[in-house]
């Protein structure tokens, strides 16, 4: 049985930029630069999270845009020694609880067929695959599927969309 690992999940901040953009390149084959990470401190349209250790090491991040009622993760990532300890799934979380906070209509991403585990977190956490990109990553080219959360929040109030009504 996995170990959770205690994080502090805090708001991306400047002091973490450094190592939130040198996670992203040993993560990804596309990173995002660290000039990106940092325009995303100023977006209004956008949450990233921090996954800090009980030094206040950075062992994970993840991002969230969310547009109206709608929210799209952009990034979860884990450093490859803390993987499997439960700190994706924290940072999930904390996504999944702001989207029902905040009565987002569902919550969606992208992630490679072949990355097997992120596939079974997102399916442990409600997203089911709702679609497929056509060689949406490269190095290596590969598919993107698309896995969506969607929330439904009934007609309770007598607000059907499951938007806020701001009238």
């Amino acid at each position: 049985m996995e170990q959770r690992k205690q994080v502090r999940i805090v708001p991306m901040g400047a002091d973490h930029l450094d190592e939130i953009a040198a996670l992203e390149k040993i993560c990804f084959s596309a990173p995002w630069s660290r000039n990106m990470l940092a325009e995303e401190l100023d977006n209004a349209c956008s949450a990233f999270l921090a996954a800090l250790d009980e030094n206040g090491r950075v062992v994970g991040y993840a991002g969230l845009q969310v547009v109206l009622d709608e929210g799209y993760i952009a990034n979860i990532a884990v450093r490859p020694e803390e993987r499997q300890k439960g700190v994706a799934s924290q940072l999930l979380q904390v996504f999944i609880d702001f989207a029902r906070g905040n009565r987002l209509s569902f919550l969606t991403l992208e992630v490679r067929p072949s990355n097997t585990a992120a596939i079974v977190l997102y399916g442990h956490h409600g997203f089911r695959t709702a679609g497929r990109r056509k060689n949406y990553y490269e190095h290596p080219r590969e598919d993107a599927l698309i896995m969506t959360l969607e929330f439904d929040y009934g007609t309770e109030n007598g607000n059907h969309s499951g938007a806020e009504n701001n009238l």
